[in-house]
């Protein structure tokens, strides 16, 4: 065997136009730090068409989840695979299913941005219950006279109910936070232990629907799946009050947009903050980016300096890990781990992930 041939090969579609990831500091440098070492090498794969990558990803030990979505007809052309790599917290845009069936390993980075997206999610919602957005208007249009009394009707924050819609890492942090302001937090989450919601003072709360019917703000922080597609539509946002706000920085699909849209329309609610959207990117004639009472961002909520880095620097080093023979630290599938060939190799609990 050539001296200079690697012992894994990983691939990832070629972004369109063909320019790679990071051309300026050397191809996929930060992924390397972890791969480079155990004799791994990415190949970015200039496929136009699902055929194609298949074809030239069948002899592939890992892939990386970028710029193509791995569909099942790619996994079952996946010979040699072991791993899936994601370098988000949603796993979307790869057919875990069929991974699962096919005994791959699917890997995101979890715990990477969680700080971010919650201090978005405040951002977002703070700015929302203060109408920052109308009022920075009436401020540049000279109406300094006219934006106090927007406020007569509005509840001062302290006191407050918010209602988060899973109880996952990033609603953990937003619920930490929520406390700090005075409000009062319950979460809906049936497949979460209700000591996990009393212990850190969250209280636990029976459905959806009661959810919908408590929150003065909503947050949603579901993943997206087949089950959680369109969780939010017309009877929900029916159910709450029409003083409510809606805030998603999770997962666009989530939510029925158009049942948002007729909602904030008919003033059921009073209004949304969105960093995510149905269709991204969105239609610049979507009545959400033309409406006052609604904020918006271009799906932003996980960005800083640190999270392109480190997410990428976590990516590499969990697809090195199952390339080794381990468990990686956080696996979207964990059930394909023990039908593997994969060593369990953490001595402790993770708190995260499969190994907890």
């Amino acid at each position: 065997m050539p001296a200079d041939k690697k012992k894994f090969k990983v691939v990832v579609q070629r972004p369109a136009g063909g320019m790679s990831f990071d051309p300026a500091e050397g191809a996929y440098a930060i992924e390397r730090e972890a791969l480079d070492p155990i004799g791994a090498e990415i190949v970015e794969l200039p496929a136009k068409t699902e055929d194609e990558f298949i074809a030239l990803a069948q002899d592939a030990d890992a892939v990386i989840a970028r710029n193509r979505r791995i569909t099942a007809a790619i996994i079952k052309g996946l010979k040699s695979c072991k791993v899936i790599g994601l370098g988000s917290v949603g796993a979307d845009t790869v057919d875990v299913d069929a991974a699962t069936e096919a005994g791959i390993v699917v890997t995101n980075v979890p715990d990477v941005f969680i700080d971010e997206v919650a201090d978005h999610t405040m951002a977002m919602f703070l700015a929302a219950h203060r109408r920052l957005r109308l009022m920075h208007q009436l401020t540049v249009d000279a109406k300094w006279a006219e934006g106090r009394p927007y406020f007569k009707d509005i509840p001062r924050l302290y006191g407050q109910t918010i209602g988060l819609i899973s109880f996952g890492n990033v609603a953990k942090a937003v619920a930490r936070r929520c406390h700090a302001f005075g409000l009062h937090v319950i979460s809906y989450d049936p497949y979460l232990a209700e000591l996990e919601m009393t212990a850190v003072g969250v209280e636990p709360v029976t459905s959806l629907i009661e959810l919908c019917q408590r929150s003065d703000f909503l947050s949603m922080h579901a993943p997206l799946n087949s089950e959680t597609h369109h969780m939010m539509g017309e009877k929900q946002f029916k159910a709450m009050k029409k003083s409510a706000l809606f805030i998603n920085n999770g997962r666009g699909p989530t939510v029925d947009e158009p049942a948002l849209i007729e909602a904030l329309k008919q003033k059921q609610i009073a209004g949304a903050a969105l960093d995510v959207f149905e269709q991204e990117p969105v239609d610049p004639m979507n009545p959400l980016l033309h409406m006052d009472n609604v904020i918006v961002t271009p799906h932003i909520a996980s960005a800083t300096a640190r999270m392109a880095p480190e997410t990428r620097r976590r990516l590499g080093r969990e697809i090195a890990t199952v390339l080794q023979g381990k468990w990686p630290r956080s696996a979207v599938n964990p059930g394909v781990l023990p039908r593997t060939s994969l060593i369990r190799w953490q001595p402790y609990p993770m708190g995260r992930g499969p190994n907890r």
